[in-house]
């Protein structure tokens, strides 16, 4: 049911991605994503050049399956990444935070199949133009840095606006959302805040611990008069940020506030003042799990939730 035309594409078992999180999508978590049949994807973000080519390789170590890289073209060293996914033969790329254009056609010419990721209509169709492969239509239910639309008012769209696949990111954390995402139209789904809590994600565990515990109501975006809004659970540092929200501050105080604090909760663990991206699903996850139970239970789910509906309307 589920074995499709990105499956094709991408010679995966399950139309499914593993979300780039940032300072969090390391080789292991990518490794065993892919090695259960998805496509694991390594973070670039802003992490060094160096960091970025020893997962790529470690990663290779631990699967012989396809994986990808995720860029945030918004980085200082995107151009630099650009070019080490080139050379380390990455078979996927796929990209945030801005138009990847000006490096598709090198991109093309080591074989690389690239999937932006987009918040609107626009984008999509102008990446279709350009060659992309596909593009993930992500709604602002998603973690970290977000759009306008819901995820369940852009993927219909896009697909009805572009001829190659789209996947669907943004709330999707069990078979429901899965199924709910191929009547909507996509070919596949990527899942960011399900994998935080995979046993092969190294997360610090009070990370882990606070989206298990986080309710239905427990995120809020912040950052929104930086251009830039990001999807997190509510904590010490999204009160300060709503504060100079308030107060109208300086746009240098968000960046002062705002530095270093997804390292914070990540590798520290600090749940206060750290950065706890995640989205609005998280209230939904109640268990740690590796990543073939994630997505073995998912397909699982959706599977009978299609077959459940088809017999419903027959």
């Amino acid at each position: 049911m589920f074995n499709n035309d990105i499956c094709s594409l991408l010679n995966i078992q399950y139309p499914i991605f593993q979300g780039g999180m940032a300072w969090i999508a390391d080789s292991s978590l990518a490794a065993a994503v892919s090695n259960a049949g998805g496509l694991g994807l390594i973070a670039g973000a802003n992490a060094p050049v160096s960091y970025v080519r020893e997962q790529i390789r470690k990663t290779k170590e631990l699967t012989d399956k396809p994986f990808g890289v995720n860029i945030m073209l918004l980085s200082d060293n995107a151009e630099e990444l650009a070019k080490v996914v080139c050379e380390e033969n990455v078979k996927v790329v796929t990209t945030g935070a801005g138009n990847p254009g000006k490096y598709i056609k090198m991109w093309k010419e080591h074989g690389i199949k690239v999937i932006p990721v987009v918040p609107s209509v626009a984008l999509a169709i102008r990446m279709e133009r350009t060659g992309v492969d596909a593009v993930i239509a992500e709604g602002c239910e998603s973690g970290g840095h977000v759009g306008e639309l819901t995820t369940m008012a852009l993927v219909p769209q896009v697909v009805s606006a572009v001829n190659i696949p789209v996947i669907a990111a943004g709330g999707i954390g069990d078979g429901r959302g899965v199924a709910a995402s191929f009547m909507l139209g996509a070919a596949g789904v990527q899942l960011g805040t399900r994998f935080l809590v995979a046993n092969e994600c190294r997360v610090h565990q009070n990370y882990k611990n606070r989206v298990l515990a986080a309710k239905d109501i427990d995120t809020i975006v912040t950052g929104r008069p930086t251009g830039h809004p990001v999807r997190v659970i509510k904590n010490k540092l999204t009160r300060k940020f709503q504060k100079l929200e308030s107060e109208n501050a300086a746009l240098e105080c968000y960046e002062e506030l705002g530095k270093g604090a997804l390292p914070k909760a990540v590798n520290d663990g600090d749940i206060d003042m750290g950065s706890v991206m995640a989205g609005q699903i998280a209230g939904l996850i109640n268990k740690e799990q590796s990543a073939e139970e994630i997505i073995k239970e998912i397909f699982a789910e959706a599977k009978e939730t299609i077959g459940k509906f088809a017999g419903e309307v027959r």
